[in-house]
């Protein structure tokens, strides 16, 4: 049976276009079956002024009396403004070489108004791009960090508030109280907890010693609570010269440091003569009210008219 001749023909779907818009060629070459045939088809440039973009993979169809149809797009554009008359394409067949026909573009420029050349249009439409929620997760997070932060200030303000109205207050209730009395009733708390014989040393001469440097500060002005145990015991040097109150609070204070720094372990009795002493600085330094000859004196009187 004499073979059928190869045949190529070339379709274009827009043959009018603007600069910068795409059409796309449909290619057919129909053969026998069996038959190799090449179509060759440039990569990057269908001619001068004729940009190819992409190129589809063949898609090859049985047909009858044992022939094959085998379709392939060509996606091109161009951004010169011209009528081109597209070059043919060229199949070979064996020995043969058959050509397409030819298809022509036209490529226009975009019609611009003389009377106002400052507008111009896009080729295309804009697209409004689809709502993704992700993409307002900054937003809505920094929203929610914004109100969070403004309810924690309030909060702090309001307690600061609260705080400064109730200050005060507590301030005039201790200044009336005498710091030997506010001392003893601390010490008196300390006794109660029994924190040295639970095995909470560090504790139990952590509060002892931060009762005696608020004692200091209140009875003598001095910012104990700031210092070191020596700089109090050199400043308690200078206010009281009686040895023995300097000799008491040096035992505190050392076997204190002993044990919160150097991890000690004092002896039962040891822990006891601590608060012993700290009961015995306390009554050693408070201050004496003296009463004046004439109040003892407006005493008498009223005792005598009794």
């Amino acid at each position: 049976m004499q073979a059928q001749r190869t045949l190529i023909d070339v379709k274009i779907d827009e043959a009018d276009l603007l600069i910068g818009e795409q059409t796309i060629l449909h290619l057919t070459v129909t053969t026998d079956n069996g038959k190799l045939v090449y179509l060759p088809i440039p990569l990057d440039t269908l001619m001068t002024g004729v940009e190819v973009l992409a190129i589809s993979k063949p898609d090859t169809t049985a047909i009858d009396n044992n022939r094959l149809m085998i379709n392939q797009n060509v996606l091109i554009t161009s951004f010169d403004e011209d009528l081109y008359f597209l070059p043919p394409f060229a199949v070979i067949d064996d020995v043969d070489t058959i050509y397409s026909n030819q298809v022509a573009l036209k490529v226009s420029s975009i019609p611009v108004d003389v009377n106002a050349p400052e507008v111009f249009f896009d080729i295309k439409e804009i697209w409004k791009p689809p709502f993704v929620l992700a993409d307002y997760y900054p937003i809505i997070f920094g929203i929610l960090l914004i109100l969070f932060l403004i309810c924690v200030i309030g909060y702090i303000v309001q307690r600061l508030r609260k705080r400064k109205s109730t200050i005060p207050e507590l301030l005039k209730e201790e200044l009336k109280i005498p710091p030997h009395e506010i001392a003893i009733r601390e010490l008196n708390e300390i006794k109660q907890q029994k924190l040295w014989q639970q095995g909470r040393n560090k504790e139990y001469y952590t509060q002892i010693t931060d009762t005696l440097r608020r004692y200091i500060f209140r009875r003598f002005d001095i910012n104990a609570m700031e210092m070191t145990s020596y700089e109090i015991l050199d400043v308690i040097t200078r206010e009281d010269d009686d040895q023995s109150v300097y000799d008491t609070l040096k035992q505190i204070l050392q076997l204190a440091d002993l044990v919160k720094f150097a991890k000690l372990h004092p002896l039962p009795d040891e822990n006891d003569l601590s608060l012993a002493y700290s009961y015995l600085f306390v009554n050693q330094t408070k201050k004496v009210v003296m009463v004046k000859p004439m109040e003892n004196a407006e005493v008498e009187k009223k005792e005598g008219d009794i």
